[in-house]
């Protein structure tokens, strides 16, 4: 299974349809979009910036690239790409399967669903790959990987965007990945083919539980009532994923803290505390939840 860039873009500014005409984006009604010399384009108007540069920064993007490309989290994307590749339904009348990253990040889980899709050789259908996220700083980080991922096969687009606006055509996409992050639910909703499936990672109750305990002097009790299917959406089934992860070093501690939303929740106390530590074990609890978008009546 060969991988393709995602090209039904559509205008951030007016909904319509972007057209490729060499480095430039552009649509009918005459805006433009240059693509960088790094390979992604910016589909965040300024109107919809909250500030003047939202996302994470660019030291978080560093911290959660060297926490992944250690593969902590490969357990996590091995069962993500299995899940995509063979729980979501072959894509009706088109020759590619099309698949959203929202919330991308520097691209990891897009790069090792295209690994695992190479070794699916033979088949016929092609993986259409669109990473977006609202950091610039994460999707520079992913097309500059992506750039050395075209020598091996692997192509995708990468954009700047918020999930609150997806500069994308409606009904044209199979799959939507949501890792750890921010769902705007009638957003997938409107991308999404009918049929199509949003695949959602979020962090169980023991997720890095330990770590938690060192940096905030008590933690919250856990929600436990049953999720609601979003509007639109019907379930199609929750997994669990559990194991223990041993970090040695200061650094990788002080990486998975800087990759979470805990680095500005925890008190000055709770990081000096972190910051102290040599070796933590912690554990991993992701719940892996799939919903199906409903047909149209």
């Amino acid at each position: 299974m060969n991988t393709t860039s995602f090209q039904a873009l559509a205008c951030p500014l007016d909904g319509d349809v972007l057209q490729k005409n060499g480095s430039t984006w552009r649509c009918g009604v005459g805006h433009s979009f240059d693509i960088a010399k790094q390979g992604y384009v910016n589909l965040l108007p300024v109107q919809n910036k909250r500030s003047q540069d939202p996302g994470d920064s660019k030291e978080m993007v560093a911290a959660r690239q060297r926490f992944l490309n250690a593969g902590h989290y490969q357990p996590i994307a091995d069962a993500v790409s299995q899940a995509a590749l063979t729980q979501v339904p072959d894509a009706v009348d088109d020759a590619s399967l099309s698949c959203l990253d929202a919330g991308c990040g520097e691209g990891y889980y897009l790069r090792e669903l295209s690994k695992v899709s190479d070794q699916a050789a033979g088949e016929e259908q092609a993986l259409s790959l669109l990473g977006v996220d609202i950091s610039k700083w994460a999707v520079l980080s992913a097309a500059k990987r992506g750039k050395q991922g075209k020598q091996a096969g692997m192509h995708a687009s990468w954009v700047v965007a918020s999930n609150a606006n997806l500069p994308v055509q409606p009904g044209t996409l199979d799959l939507v990945l949501c890792m750890f992050g921010f769902p705007v639910y009638p957003e997938f909703a409107r991308v999404l083919k009918p049929g199509g499936v949003l695949l959602m990672v979020e962090a169980g109750p023991d997720h890095l539980r330990e770590l938690r305990e060192i940096i905030y002097p008590t933690l919250k009790p856990e929600r436990t009532e049953q999720a609601q299917a979003p509007e639109g959406f019907t379930p199609l089934g929750t997994d669990s994923l559990r194991y223990s992860l041993t970090l040695d070093g200061a650094e990788a501690i002080a990486d998975l803290l800087a990759m979470t939303p805990h680095l500005y929740r925890a008190s000055a106390e709770g990081r000096e505390k972190a910051a102290a530590l040599a070796s933590l074990s912690v554990t991993v609890d992701v719940r892996m939840t799939r919903w199906g978008r409903e047909n149209e009546d």
